[in-house]
């Protein structure tokens, strides 16, 4: 999979630790916007948002995951400033030839379509680069803005898994939406035209 993906509007590209100012200044001031949907630090281990070294490993561990083929993240870029983040995880093959698509946006740059582009950037490598079957995102129920998104792109919805992830130091349920290859190849024409050609 290419490094560097690119839609209509935004660029995504593997964060380096020369992005780490303009990463901190977007996590710091979107605090109360983000921490509420993501795990809690664990006790004593560095925070990237304050400690340029511990955002430097960081980013050395999205590059080990990319050249293991376990992982690819990337930084939203829009006019050239960086917005948020989108990252395949788990990436697992043999018969499963499956991933999970997470991801996160400046509420300045939220509600203007440049989250649902930057998904279908990413589904688009993960079927047509990676050949994988199938890609799973999963959403807090209560977690409006990000369940927009996939209902945007009307990604199937699978269902609600019970205490699925712990979230901000609780066990949450989350809807799981999923798109496979057979669907991106049914939609992929739609989807490219509405949001990325």
């Amino acid at each position: 999979m290419t490094s560097t993906l690119i839609g209509r509007r935004v660029l995504l590209r593997p964060l380096v630790t020369e992005d780490f100012r303009a990463w901190q200044e977007v996590r710091r001031r979107n605090a109360g916007w983000l921490l509420k949907w993501e795990p809690q630090r664990q006790p004593g281990a560095p925070d990237p948002v304050e400690s340029r070294d511990a955002f430097a490993v960081r980013c050395g561990a999205r590059q080990r995951e990319r050249q293991l083929g376990t992982g690819y993240g990337y930084g939203i870029f829009v006019d050239g400033h960086f917005a948020g983040e989108i990252n395949l995880s788990i990436v697992q093959r043999g018969p499963f030839q499956s991933s999970y698509l997470g991801y996160w946006i400046d509420e300045a740059r939220a509600g203007q379509g440049y989250m649902p582009e930057a998904v279908v950037v990413v589904l688009r490598a993960a079927f047509e680069d990676l050949r994988l079957h199938r890609v799973q995102i999963s959403i807090i129920p209560r977690n409006g803005p990000s369940r927009r998104v996939v209902e945007k792109l009307a990604i199937r919805d699978e269902g609600l898994a019970l205490r699925y992830l712990e979230i901000n130091g609780v066990w949450e349920d989350h809807v799981r939406y999923a798109i496979t290859a057979e669907e991106w190849e049914e939609r992929r024409d739609e989807l490219l035209r509405a949001w990325v050609d």
